[in-house]
């Protein structure tokens, strides 16, 4: 995600370090990674049993593609939420320790919009089949609407009216 470069500045905690902030905001992404990837890794583990739970093949044409769109964006998240831990294992003492973490927070804002897709979807599959094609489309669009304010509108508006007190101070 691209923000403007005032709000890209990195505040350092007072006393600190360049290579202290890096070492923090990396082990804070990382704690913060490890709850999200648990999330989506259950749900990606229970989308792959799904094809082989009984009942599955009463399942319509909807429901199917609703599956593999939840299991491809689960997927994809898993992808982008471990990457960051994976890296970090294969760039140790390299000096590419903040590179890492620029790179590993857009990972992270990506597997986000990918656990949103997955759980829309999911949510949209499971509405589908208990009930029919229109509450499915509600239930999956408060589920898209809620985690696109709570996840990524709130913050930027949150973003931008810093940047708009700190140009007003």
């Amino acid at each position: 995600m691209i923000l403007p470069e005032d709000v890209q500045n990195e505040h350092p905690e007072p006393g600190e370090t360049r290579k202290e902030r890096v070492d923090r905001e990396l082990g804070e992404l990382l704690q913060g990674l490890r709850v999200a990837v648990t999330g989506v890794q259950v749900l990606f583990a229970f989308l792959f049993t799904l094809p082989f739970a009984a009942g599955f093949n009463k399942v319509d044409d909807l429901g199917h593609w609703l599956f593999f769109i939840a299991l491809l964006s689960a997927g994809v998240a898993s992808v982008c939420f471990i990457t960051p831990a994976a890296q970090h294992r294969l760039l140790f003492r390299t000096g590419l320790k903040e590179r890492m973490l620029h790179r590993s927070n857009t990972l992270g804002i990506a597997g986000l919009a990918g656990l949103a897709v997955a759980m829309t979807s999911s949510v949209a599959l499971v509405a589908e089949t208990v009930l029919n094609a229109w509450p499915a489309a509600v239930f999956a669009g408060v589920v898209a609407l809620l985690s696109a304010w709570l996840w990524f509108i709130q913050p930027i508006v949150d973003l931008y009216r810093t940047k708009d007190d700190e140009d007003v101070k």
